[in-house]
């Protein structure tokens, strides 16, 4: 492997990671601390567009060599990390925000998703294995010189929406874009991958904390009057505050209670396991914008999480119930 060819590689190996990581975490964090890891995502999306035009001529040699069916997924493999790319890119800058009925944020994850096995497939047939070089002053330069590429790739392409005053710049730090803020007639409808309104509603509450089961109706959940404002943020690309009313999910749990976290179930099986200590702060809603929740917003009530993503706000809540297992011990994403 030619010396060039080597560097881009090891770089790729790194970066590719390395954004698909930010990626995730950016995907699942709600809190202050996601601009930074957005940030990062999007240094390390700039590092792959640095070092495209290298593997692009690396690329070109190996497939002229390759037998059609390994020539066919690298081009697939390279196919959708541009797909991933100029997704991402799309979004960011509010250029173009949905395609058909789909927005540019769900196709930058699908076609990074599907990065995923090709790339691995990838590191297999092609492996570099580590040398004395790869940590020497010319490779560390190297390095260097494409990390601050990167930097100035993404102050720059920020500098521009600014100066051309782009939609990107009035994301969140999570990259949502801000829509029917205050005006529950407009909140979008989405559920979480399969996830789909169920035929009917449940009419009561089950609640099981410390031992302790008690079944509230609708009529005596209706009786509280918490109200939060918060923030839907959802993963599709958008955002809208709403006042939510109901109420907190501490009032419903036993006082005496020694638990470690707070398992929600929707009507539909999906779950949420919550740390004990968010009860406080959790709100179990059955209104919004002083109306009550349409089925596709979770009637009768739903979870509102502030700080977290939408697919932690379960709808359709049908039970509720404390225990001893971690919160953490669950996917970091539903699988359905």
């Amino acid at each position: 492997m030619r010396p060039n060819a080597r560097r881009t590689n090891l770089g790729l190996a790194f970066v590719v990671p390395a954004a698909l990581a930010t990626g995730a975490l950016a995907f699942a964090t709600g809190s202050a601390w996601v601009r930074w890891i957005a940030v990062a995502h999007a240094v390390a999306a700039s590092a792959i567009v640095v070092l495209s035009p290298w593997k692009t001529a690396i690329a070109r040699r190996r497939v002229r060599r390759r037998r059609a069916s390994s020539a066919l997924a690298a081009v697939a493999l390279g196919v959708s990390v541009v797909v991933t790319v100029v997704t991402g890119l799309l979004h960011s800058t509010g250029v173009l925000r949905t395609l058909g009925p789909a927005s540019a944020m769900q196709l930058h994850v699908a076609s990074a998703l599907a990065s995923v096995p090709l790339f691995l497939w990838h590191l297999v047939a092609r492996p570099v294995r580590p040398r004395r070089t790869d940590v020497s002053r010319r490779a560390v330069l190297a390095g260097a010189a494409v990390g601050t590429a990167s930097v100035a790739s993404y102050g720059a392409l920020t500098f521009l929406a600014n100066e051309l005053g782009l939609r990107g710049v009035e994301r969140r730090a999570t990259g949502s874009y801000e829509i029917a803020s205050l005006d529950p007639g407009r909140l979008p409808v989405t559920q979480w991958l399969d996830d789909s309104p169920p035929p009917s509603g449940v009419q009561t509450l089950t609640v099981d904390s410390g031992g302790a089961v008690r079944r509230w109706s609708l009529a005596e959940l209706s009786a509280f009057d918490d109200a939060v404002n918060a923030v839907l943020d959802c993963t599709g690309g958008w955002y809208s505050a709403q006042e939510w009313r109901g109420v907190r999910l501490s009032r419903l749990l036993s006082p005496d209670a020694e638990a470690t976290s707070v398992l929600v179930r929707s009507q539909t099986g999906y779950t949420r396991r919550f740390p004990i200590t968010d009860a406080p702060h959790l709100l179990l809603a059955l209104r919004v914008g002083g109306r009550p929740l349409s089925v596709g917003h979770g009637a009768p009530m739903r979870i509102v999480a502030p700080g977290r993503r939408g697919f932690w706000w379960v709808k359709w809540v049908a039970s509720i119930r404390t225990d001893d297992v971690p919160w953490w011990w669950q996917p970091p994403f539903p699988l359905s």
